[in-house]
This record gives C-alpha cells, structure tokens and sequence, in this order.
C-alpha cells in the first residue's frame, strides 16, 4: 500500500504498524520531519500517491514532557498542526494516534463523546494535537494505549485503570481502521485493568506493585475506553 505513509516509523507503534501495512511509505524524521514544513511539502510532491498518513510521531513520555516542554511543543502540537495543513491542501486523510490521557481519568469507560480534561502536560500537548487534526474533514483520530509486547519494567501501577494492549495488537486494531473509510474519533483497545494486571497479562513475571501516588508527574487513575464503537464497526461476525 504505498498510497500510505507512517510517520514516527522508527518508534515502537510506527514500526510494529510497518509490519501489518508493509508496503507503506516509512516516515523518519531524517525523510520526513514533522517540524519542517518544506520537508513535508518537498516530500509530498515526490510521492503523489500518498492518500493516507498514519500520524505516531510524538514526544510520549509524560515525565520527558515535563522535562522538555519546548520539544514537546514543537513534535505533538506544532508538528502535527504543520502536517495538518499539509494534508489538507492534497485532500489526504489524516489517521491521528492519540491517548486515553486526553480524559480526567477519574470515572474510566470513556466514550468517544465524552468531556476531554487531560491531567498532566503531555495529554494537553496530545490534545493540542487533536484540536488541529478536527479542523479537517478528512480524518480519523485514535484514542489508545499501548506498551511493548513484553512488559518492559520491574513495577507496575496497580492503582490505575487502563485498556492498555500490546503493540502488536494495538497494530493490527489501527491496520483495520486505516484500510477502511471510517472518518472521526474511535477509540481502540483491551478490556479494562490495571497496569499491573496488563503487565501479567503479558506474561511478567515477579512484577513489584507501585502506586501513581508515588509519581513525580500527575497520572490519571482510570482511562479505560468504551471500544464498542470499533466492536461495532470492526467486529460485526
């Protein structure tokens, strides 16, 4: 599918989504810098083909925010607001890889619909990014969380609530979408647990227990999703 480009290609999600879309185009920020608008420009004009662009590239970590607010600025709400306008003058869909952290995370459950109230500075710059994305009318924004394959830490939060999937599944639930003609907001992932329970989930093994009380970054307590929106489009059998 060359009609399709990844950007953040060479992260976790771009690459493992390269891997169920292998024919599409690999965005890096050596070929395609989000932050450089004549980049994008030149680059797009070489590659006329592109119809879609699956947007992963972002500064993710909510501690590394806090710790370079101005790059975050610059990758999550600048850059996907530069690749906005680019899509929008070619007419190309744009696919937004957003969080579960754009909510409160104090009821879990969340629907699509529901009031958007990030807690920490990352899910603000990640909601920056969505309010660039809706001033299209081609496009899909993805609300998910997702971790390595194998769960990749010594502790996990058994106080907060997620529908957190590995990236490989979390890949394959993005594939379905970007391969169809859904256009808004969908939300994609497990059924709700803690970290704690995920990382089990994975196969981890002597897991200590921690609490988000015991973070220097505020974290939200339960940002599980409502998916029956993508049950209902996606898994009809």
């Amino acid at each position: 599918m060359t009609n399709i480009l990844i950007t953040g290609a060479a992260g976790k999600l771009g690459a493992t989504l390269g891997k169920s879309l292998p024919n599409a185009i690999a965005g890096t920020r050596a070929n395609f810098d989000i932050t450089n608008a004549a980049m994008m420009h030149d680059f797009f004009e070489k590659n006329t083909s592109i119809d879609t662009v699956v947007h992963c590239a972002a500064l993710v970590s909510p501690p590394k925010v806090n710790e370079h607010i101005a790059d975050a600025i610059q990758a999550n709400i600048i850059g996907t607001a530069l690749l906005s306008i680019a899509c929008y003058k070619r007419n190309i869909r744009l696919v937004y890889i957003s969080t579960d952290y754009v909510f409160a995370g104090e009821k879990g459950m969340y629907k699509e619909g529901d009031e958007l109230l990030p807690q920490n500075k990352y899910a603000w710059s990640k909601l920056g990014g969505e309010c660039a994305v809706q001033m299209l009318d081609n496009y899909v924004i993805i609300r998910l969380s997702f971790g390595p394959d194998i769960f990749p830490y010594k502790a996990a939060f058994t106080d907060q609530f997620t529908s957190r999937e590995s990236a490989s599944a979390i890949a394959k639930k993005i594939k379905n979408i970007v391969v169809s003609d859904f256009k808004g907001v969908i939300h994609i992932g497990g059924t709700r647990k803690s970290v704690y329970e995920y990382a089990l989930s994975l196969g981890a093994e002597n897991i200590d227990k921690i609490s988000i009380k015991d973070m220097s970054v505020k974290m939200p307590t339960d940002t599980s999703l409502d998916c029956s929106l993508y049950e209902q489009q996606f898994n009809k059998d």
